[in-house]
């Protein structure tokens, strides 16, 4: 089904990388947005950028993990556009290390903004989307909600807790006009890694060093997602290098986390594989 004319978003995670990239990118197809991220001075910026772009935008403070500010999204679209057809549930964090090692507060705040974030999100809008017989939702989850591998425990938990939570909305959706997607990129270029905690400095440089240098730019991501989501598929996973272990995973079965344990525990496989 084809986005309408002047379409309506609302987009967490707004003010830079991936939801900064979906914003200007439906601006060019002169989209009515609302933004939301507890970063006000890029949220400006990215509302300048989509006042630029030819799209329409309108602001709000919002941290994901409070359902009263999540809320606040969905009235503000309703009171500004008379509702909303695209939701991005993009505001998100990662927390790298082992189980066990990552401190429990760490914990508590990956889940409270990766997966409640993503629950709120879904909670306030799809009610309204369901009345309407209307709308796409397009949940930012990860390859590594698919493929859990070692080290990555809670960013795992929340990233396939998205990915399960869509998959439930896809069965109670069904037949309602309202479709969902699961994203699930591997690394691409964005700021997750500013705000990223990891128990120790190699950890954490490891993880910069994937985010930087990564081939893919939020802009290329942003380019898939919204074909995906304008074809109703569940599951999208953009990069070449998820798709082939996705389908290890399946082959492999409970030999390929063997495999990725090893590659782990090894400094010279770790360094082959990522660089």
């Amino acid at each position: 089904m084809s986005f309408p004319e002047r379409v309506r978003a609302v987009i967490t995670g707004a003010a830079s990388g991936f939801g900064r990239a979906m914003a200007l990118r439906l601006a060019s197809r002169g989209a009515r947005l609302v933004l939301g991220d507890i970063d006000e001075e890029g949220l400006d910026e990215t509302a300048r950028l989509v006042r630029d772009a030819g799209g329409e935008a309108r602001t709000l403070r919002c941290d994901v993990r409070v359902a009263s500010e999540v809320e606040a999204l969905a009235t503000l679209a309703d009171e500004a556009y008379g509702g909303t057809d695209i939701l991005v549930n993009n505001a998100g964090v990662a927390v790298a290390g082992p189980v066990g090692e990552v401190p429990l507060d760490d914990w508590r705040w990956q889940i409270d903004i990766n997966l409640w974030g993503v629950i709120h999100g879904c909670h306030f809008f799809v009610p309204r989307m369901k009345e309407a017989g209307r709308g796409w939702i397009l949940n930012v989850a990860s390859c590594a909600g698919l493929l859990c591998t070692p080290e990555m425990g809670p960013y795992n938990v929340t990233k396939a807790g998205v990915v399960a939570l869509s998959e439930t909305l896809a069965g109670e959706l069904s037949g309602t006009g309202v479709t969902v997607s699961a994203l699930c990129p591997t690394f691409f270029r964005t700021n997750i890694h500013k705000s990223a905690r990891a128990p120790d400095p190699e950890t954490k440089a490891l993880s910069e060093k994937l985010v930087t240098k990564a081939k893919w730019s939020a802009e290329q991501i942003a380019d898939v997602a919204l074909r995906a989501l304008q074809e109703g598929d569940l599951y999208v996973v953009p990069q070449n290098d998820g798709k082939v272990l996705w389908r290890a995973k399946r082959v492999l079965g409970q030999r390929f986390y063997g495999m990725m344990g090893r590659i782990a525990r090894s400094e010279r496989l770790r360094k082959a594989v990522f660089g």
